[in-house]
């Protein structure tokens, strides 16, 4: 009798056991979780990784398959004569160009010769040397009476700096201390800055009208 129960006992224990290895762990039954037709998901950390990557690229690298990059040039364009015709220019090549900007600068221009006598060293003195130039036939002087150069006598300003080297031979043949020199004057000039794309056929030459423009390298701004 007891070994009759014992035996039921352990019959109905390995039907448990059994019952449990099989119902109670599902993905231990093999097959696919997923229902037919449907692509299985799957965790970005159980993706192989391919050979010679190391994950996200580093910022700043390029990307594969990204256009090379493009380089460009910088120029000047000027001097322009009038802010006018700095914005003529403007309009003629806003199309063409990257980025432009525009600037004045201050430029020393020739405004003639001027022969002269040194100043005297009082004003009775540089009234005698002029008596003494019309003694000698030697007209249109002036003695300059004000200004940074007082007691001086002027002989004139030409245009023509051959002139104004004949004028002075002319005084001091007549044995007068005659000298010449520049005379100038500070003007504004204008420049237009350009950027741009390097195998563009950039030209600018067919699109302004100003005479007197030319070009030069200049940093990139």
């Amino acid at each position: 009798m007891f070994l009759r129960l014992l035996f039921v006992l352990l019959s109905a224990l390995n039907i448990a056991v059994g019952a449990w290895l099989l119902l109670g762990q599902p993905y231990a039954r093999g097959g696919n979780p997923t229902d037919s037709g449907v692509t299985e998901l799957r965790l970005l950390s159980e993706l192989p990784v391919a050979a010679g990557t190391t994950g996200m690229p580093a910022a700043g690298s390029s990307v594969a398959g990204a256009s090379p990059a493009i380089s460009y040039s910088c120029l000047a364009l000027g001097p322009f004569s009038t802010p006018q015709d700095l914005r003529n220019a403007r309009q003629a090549l806003t199309a063409q160009v990257t980025r432009m900007r525009s600037r004045q600068e201050q430029t020393s221009l020739t405004s003639g010769w001027w022969v002269y006598l040194p100043a005297a060293a009082s004003r009775a003195q540089a009234l005698e040397q002029a008596r003494q130039l019309g003694a000698h036939n030697l007209n249109d002087y002036f003695v300059v009476s004000s200004g940074d150069q007082p007691n001086t006598i002027s002989l004139g300003v030409f245009k023509d700096p051959a002139n104004a080297r004949n004028r002075r031979d002319q005084v001091v043949a007549a044995g007068f201390p005659a000298r010449m020199s520049e005379r100038s004057e500070s003007v504004p000039e204008y420049w237009l800055d350009l950027v741009v794309p390097d195998g563009s056929r950039f030209d600018w030459r067919s699109r302004i009208s100003a005479s007197g423009i030319g070009s030069h390298s200049t940093g990139c701004f």
